[in-house]
Parts: C-alpha cells; structure tokens; sequence
C-alpha cells in the first residue's frame, strides 16, 4: 500500500462556527463534529502539524447582535466567548480519538484553556499537538477570518484553508444565484477588487502582504481536508 505524502507540513484550518452545526439553525451537532475530529485525526497521523480557529457563528454573532442594538464591543467579546465554546467541543472529540489537544485562548481563562503565546503554539505544534486557537484575535472590531490570517502567520503555516459550506469560491453566493460562476484560481488583490466574499478583507489582505495562500473548499464532502492536505485540486486557490 502506498504511503500518501503529504503536500503541506503545517497547516491553519478556520472552520465557521456553521460548520460545526450541521444542519441545524443553531448550537453543535455532534455527529458533524465527530466527523471533523476523525478527518483531522487522519490528517494528524500522517505526520501534519495542525492548527485550527474555530468561529463562533452557530452560537453568537457581535456583529449581528450590534445591528440589533447590542455595543459592538460587548457583543464582540460575547462572540469570542462562543468561539471558546466550539474549541472545546472540538477538543473533547479530537481526545477521544486520542489526539493530543490543546485550547488557547486569546482572552485569558486560565482554568479552560491556555493563554495563546505564539512560542508556547509553535512549540505545541512541534510536539505534534494539535492546538485550537479561539477567542478570535482577543480584540473587538476584528473577525475570525482576521485571526485566522494572522495566526497562519505567526505560526509559519504553509498554508490556509477555510472550511465553507459550497465548494470554493463564486462571483456571487451559489446558494442564492444559481448563476454564479466558480473560479478555479485567483489572486489575492483580484478578491479584493471582486469584492468576492471569502474572507473579510482585513484578513485578504493580510495574506497578501505576506504571501499567504488560501484554500477554500467544501467542508460537508467527506476527505476534503485530507485531498486538500495532499495537494489533490480541490476548491478553489487564492495566492500560491
């Protein structure tokens, strides 16, 4: 039996506090996390050192929640609580499959998670733990894709992958235009001045300046992440 290579040997993986809902409207599912956890701990035994960012979407949304009158601050830091939420839930499936785990969170809860110190993930990562960064970049104003970016920086990711719900990037959002045409490969200042929504634009940007590739792709289809993490074409490429 051949031994599949890995094309990445780091790699930042931002799932959507959506992604880990399934098909409900709201909270965890537990089977789609259960699935996530064994597609990662597949990935993790062919020698891949993981990050993952979760979001916190299926629970609470500051932005959303400022639009309805919340502070944008105060409803930002209730998102970054949420975000915490799905990073336990997420390490609780990946232990029971044995997978070393660690939480770190950006704001700091000492008796939940670790404080994240970029050294301290690095050295995780090296140890072949995988780490879950949550509480966003700790900073209101700022989303989860933004820290994502960041982290995939701080950590030296080889590569960034976002976990969607369609399998890569349209010129306009194929659950509601049926015309909508998917783009194989872009570059980062294209996605700019598309407007396409990928990522906000902070964090495009980010990526840009500091050549970081991004690769989006369907997380609902079984062994996404491992053909992604073998370098097999899927979803759709920005940078690289």
């Amino acid at each position: 039996m051949t031994t599949a290579i890995p094309a990445y040997r780091r790699v930042l993986l931002k799932l959507s506090g959506e992604a880990l809902m399934g098909d409900k409207g709201f909270g965890i599912d537990a089977p789609t996390v259960d699935r996530i956890a064994d597609e990662i701990r597949e990935i993790h035994g062919l020698g891949v050192q993981m990050a993952l960012v979760t979001g916190g979407g299926n629970i609470f949304r500051g932005l959303a929640a400022a639009q309805s009158g919340t502070d944008r601050v105060a409803g930002d830091h209730m998102g970054m609580l949420a975000t915490v939420i799905n990073a336990l839930a997420l390490q609780d499936a990946l232990e029971k499959r044995d997978v070393s785990t660690r939480v770190m969170s950006a704001i700091e809860m000492r008796s939940v998670a670790e404080p994240y110190i970029r050294r301290r993930a690095v050295r995780h990562l090296e140890k072949g733990r995988v780490i879950i960064v949550a509480a966003g970049t700790g900073n209101p104003y700022f989303t989860t894709d933004s820290a994502a970016a960041l982290r995939a920086m701080e950590v030296k990711a080889d590569i960034l992958l976002k976990a969607t719900r369609v399998d890569g990037i349209y010129s306009a959002d194929p659950e509601k235009d049926p015309k909508a045409t998917r783009y194989d490969r872009l570059t980062h200042r294209k996605v700019l001045e598309l407007g396409l929504k990928v990522m906000d634009t902070t964090a495009i940007s980010l990526c840009m300046d500091n050549g970081m590739a991004i690769v989006v792709f369907n997380l609902n289809r079984p062994g996404n992440i491992r053909r992604v993490i073998l370098g097999e074409p899927v979803g759709s490429t920005v940078g690289g």
